[in-house]
C-alpha cells in the first residue's frame, strides 16, 4: 500500500509539473538595427559619389546629348532610328552586341569577347541597367549607357573582371527584335 501511495504521489507530481505553460525563450543578444542604418547611409553616399562622377563626365562631354532615364542611368545615341517607334516588349527576343568599360574608358569586356547576345526581354538574367536600357532601343540603334554600380553588377561584381561597386559604360547595338508571338510555334 505504501508503494502504491508513493507511486500515486509521484505520478500526481509529474502531472502537475507537466501542465505548466511553456515560457518564451529570450534572445541571448539583441540588435539595435545600427548595421542596417549604417549600410543604408554608406549606400546613399556611394550612390551620390557615383552620380556626381557621371554628371562630371557628362558636363565635360560637349559632343553628345545625354538623356537621364527613369531607371537611374544616363545614355546618348550614337545612331538613332527616327522612322520607327517599335521597342522590345516583355518576351520579345533581341539580338545585340555590346562592350563594357569603366568610366575612364578602359575596356573590361570587348564586343568580340562578349559576341552577339540573344536575350528574351525580362525572361532571362542580365544586369539591371542593360535589361532596362534594351527596352529603350529600336532595331539598328547604337546607344552608349552610363550605369552607376547599383544598375550594373553592384556589390558583388561579376566574379571575373568587374569588381565591387564599379560604375560601367556600355556601348550597345541592337541588331534585331523578334516579337514574342512570332517566336512561339
Amino acid at each position: 500500500m505504501r508503494l502504491t501511495t508513493i507511486l500515486l504521489l509521484f505520478c500526481l507530481g509529474i502531472a502537475t509539473i507537466s501542465c505548466k505553460t511553456p515560457e518564451a525563450r529570450r534572445p541571448l543578444s539583441t540588435s539595435s538595427g545600427s548595421f542596417m542604418s549604417e549600410s543604408i547611409h554608406r549606400n546613399k553616399e556611394l550612390s551620390a559619389r557615383e552620380e556626381a562622377l557621371i554628371l562630371k563626365i557628362i558636363a565635360l562631354d560637349s559632343t553628345n546629348t545625354y538623356i537621364a532615364s527613369e531607371n537611374g542611368f544616363w545614355y546618348y545615341y550614337q545612331k538613332k532610328d527616327t522612322l520607327t517607334n517599335r521597342t522590345p516588349k516583355f518576351g520579345d527576343v533581341v539580338r545585340f552586341t555590346y562592350n563594357l568599360s569603366d568610366l575612364n574608358n578602359t575596356i573590361i569586356y570587348s564586343e568580340k569577347e562578349l559576341d552577339t547576345v540573344t536575350y528574351a526581354i525580362d525572361k532571362e538574367e542580365l544586369f539591371l541597367g542593360l535589361r532596362e536600357g534594351l527596352k529603350l532601343m529600336k532595331q539598328g540603334e547604337k546607344i552608349t549607357f552610363l550605369f552607376p554600380s547599383y544598375q550594373a553588377y553592384g556589390y558583388y561584381g561579376d566574379d571575373h573582371k568587374i569588381g565591387t561597386n564599379i560604375p560601367l559604360k556600355a556601348e550597345v547595338t541592337l541588331n534585331s527584335i523578334k516579337q514574342e508571338s512570332t517566336t512561339k510555334n
